[in-house]
């Protein structure tokens, strides 16, 4: 696949384009089906066919202690089209909790759509987590390789970490993607320390297109240090490097790629939209009524 260096593409503040407003993204209030379970369990109905959700042109980021099952019933009742996504699951949780998996994974009917994010390095953990995750109907299952947190890049080897092995992520995802029905991604950063040019990030993107059907990444526009910050830190110290995204687009045109890092308004989620991006992420923002 052929790669180029990046583009320079700036993010700048023009007026919003017409027909493309905040209404696309804030949504109304409804009632909850009086019907519903409350939980979605193992035996519950099968997940929504295909091209029943809207593309994730806007999705609310994982996020450990925040997105959880109370956080997101919240957010689903205010937008009914953003794709939210679970805290992240270790995927040796779910193996060694097999016998208590709705206590981790089990969601009411009215969040879909919802992805499941776990986090691990263990090749075997993952496929397993993944085929005990499938039958709890999510709408996709993406991998975290983004985390910078000691806890996850440190000794648990994984997170961030794993942007300096694409063979093994490629394998991961295809493993992950041989134990579940739906569609699978990445998470990832720009880069991790020294390891932060473009050509290195083509070089991730490209083992693990190749390696699996993964065709979706969701890309923080920071590179990762693993070494003398918080994580915290990590979300704002490390320059956002845009231009790196969007070179993304133009050199694999086969994938989507969604944005994160960086963006906070509802004006800055359209206008990321009109410049081109497949899909726009945003964090601890969402807590914001008016980006929701």
């Amino acid at each position: 696949m052929a790669m180029r260096s990046a583009a320079k593409h700036a993010l700048v503040t023009p007026p919003l384009a017409p027909g493309i407003s905040g209404a696309l993204f804030r949504g109304r209030f409804s009632p909850r089906n009086p019907g519903a379970r409350p939980c979605r369990a193992a035996s519950s109905s099968p997940a929504p066919a295909a091209g029943k959700h809207l593309p994730p042109l806007f999705s609310v980021a994982p996020m450990m202690d925040w997105t959880d099952n109370h956080y997101r019933t919240l957010a689903r009742l205010i937008s009914r089209h953003a794709w939210l996504y679970t805290e992240m699951v270790v995927a040796e949780t779910i193996v060694h909790q097999k016998d208590n998996l709705d206590r981790f994974l089990a969601f009411p009917e009215d969040q879909h759509p919802i992805v499941l994010q776990i986090g691990g390095s263990n090749l075997e953990n993952l496929a397993k987590a993944t085929k005990l995750a499938n039958a709890y109907s999510y709408d996709e299952i993406n991998l975290n390789c983004g985390c910078p947190s000691g806890k996850v890049a440190g000794h648990g080897c994984f997170g961030a970490r794993l942007m300096l092995d694409p063979e093994f992520v490629g394998d991961a995802m295809s493993a992950i993607a041989a134990n579940c029905d739906v569609p699978v991604s990445v998470k990832c950063r720009i880069g991790v320390d020294d390891h932060d040019s473009y050509e290195e990030l083509c070089e991730f993107v490209d083992k693990v297109v190749s390696k699996s059907p993964t065709r979706h990444f969701i890309i923080h526009a920071r590179k990762a240090l693993l070494n003398g910050l918080s994580p915290a830190e990590n979300r704002k110290v490390p320059p956002l490097k845009y231009e790196y995204y969007f070179a993304l687009l133009r050199d694999f045109p086969q994938v989507k790629f969604t944005l994160n890092g960086g963006i906070t308004t509802i004006d800055e989620v359209s206008l990321s939209i009109r410049q081109g991006a497949n899909g726009v992420m945003v964090g601890r923002a969402a807590y914001n009524k008016y980006v929701l």
